[in-house]
């Protein structure tokens, strides 16, 4: 009885300004949804969050510490826990300090030839091989420099549409990104020919997904993810670019 009525004067104590429904996500994809809510209220304003997730009683509380909002009060329900947030106005400034170093980040690699057709190279805490330029063989000891392209596109494209989904909420249970790439003239690039180019002219394919969402939702955040992708966005510029949406049910 007294833990009921401290729970009505702790609700009644905070008004909240806008609601946060985490339902059962995962700590990752309720933080995501957080931080979206979060930038939609002014200083001083309160977010209730509302989860099932039983790692956010440790998880919410080290994410308000490390962005600086302030836990006002946390209510344990009967399926559910209230979490009370308000945003500091110290959250406002270091946002715009982030987004300027954002802006300013230059990414970084160094590669070191190590003989015959291979490179190694190191990104951040990173080393990976890099066998020639373009390879016909079945087979290699590493993965030529333009197939280390076509997964990057790829891996921008499916962490991308992951991202995107989670923070609409939406489950993704699966996705795949298929490529192949047409060279103009890979002649060019062995000695053997001077008209063309030896770069990609077109690089084609499809993603495929499964999620629980409806297909103009997910057509929407196709869009947003090619429209917001840095490496489909590089290559552009240059290359006919054409990847598809695939919807598996």
């Amino acid at each position: 009885m007294r833990k009921g009525i401290l729970k009505g004067i702790m609700e009644a104590l905070v008004k909240a300004d806008a609601l946060c429904d985490g339902g059962d996500l995962g700590c990752g994809e309720l933080l995501i949804l957080l931080m979206k809510r979060m930038k939609e209220l002014q200083p001083g304003q309160v977010l209730l969050a509302l989860t099932t997730d039983p790692g956010a009683v440790e998880d919410l509380p080290a994410w308000c510490r490390m962005t600086e909002n302030d836990l006002v009060a946390t209510v344990q329900a009967e399926d559910h826990t209230r979490y009370f947030i308000r945003r500091s106005s110290q959250v406002e400034r270091n946002l715009a300090a982030d987004a300027a170093k954002a802006r300013a980040y230059r990414w970084m690699a160094r590669v070191r030839g190590m003989g015959g057709v291979q490179a190694k190279a190191f990104v951040r805490n990173h080393a990976f091989l890099v066998g020639q330029p373009a390879s016909f063989a079945a087979s290699d000891e590493a993965p030529s420099a333009v197939e280390y392209l076509l997964a990057g596109l790829g891996g921008c494209l499916a962490v991308g549409f992951q991202i995107r989904a989670s923070r609409r909420g939406i489950r993704v249970e699966a996705v795949e990104v298929s490529l192949k790439g047409a060279i103009d003239n890979i002649l060019v690039f062995l000695g053997m020919a001077e008209e063309g180019h030896p770069g990609f002219s077109r690089i084609e394919g499809s993603l495929y997904v499964k999620a629980d969402a409806d297909e103009a939702a997910l057509r929407e955040i196709w869009c947003e993810t090619l429209a917001r992708s840095p490496v489909a966005n590089s290559l552009r510029q240059a290359v006919e670019l054409d990847v598809a949406l695939s919807i598996v049910s």
